[in-house]
């Protein structure tokens, strides 16, 4: 871990830590989620976007970033094999794991902490939107007001 990280993660015990540099495959997944599946263009995107966020993430989250990036397509693969076939059940086990994320984003500095969560819920939005445009340009290739838009 670079020494900025260490700073802002003091507070935190090593498996928060790990737990942290999960976050965004957790949210990854969630957000993929569609029809009981994870589609590979959701994964493929999630991959890409955990390597886009190295030096594309505001400076302040770009060293955790770099961490994240190192297990991210282990950690997502392996939240996938776990929660999968996404019944009810598994979603709403998955839906505590991230209510864990706010225990322990909890105990970093305010700023780190806001700047952090809206990070992740940027991520997962871009997760999610990738899949709703490959659907919306395979089945409607044409923008349509008030569907596509």
């Amino acid at each position: 871990m670079q020494m900025l990280m260490t700073h802002h993660f003091e507070k935190l015990t090593e498996e928060e830590t790990e737990f942290l540099f999960k976050a965004p495959a957790l949210v990854s997944v969630l957000a993929a989620n569609w029809d009981h599946q994870v589609s590979r263009n959701a994964k493929d995107e999630a991959i890409k976007l955990a390597h886009l966020k190295t030096f594309t993430a505001v400076p302040l989250l770009q060293p955790y970033y770099k961490e994240v990036e190192k297990g991210f397509k282990d950690n997502f693969e392996t939240i996938v094999e776990e929660y999968a076939p996404f019944d009810e059940e598994k979603m709403d086990a998955l839906r505590r794991e991230l209510v864990k994320l706010n225990v322990v984003i909890s105990k970093l500095d305010k700023e780190y902490a806001q700047t952090l969560l809206w990070s992740l819920s940027k991520f997962a939005a871009q997760v999610k939107k990738s899949d709703r445009e490959l659907l919306e340009n395979f089945i409607f290739p044409f923008k349509l007001p008030g569907l596509t838009d």
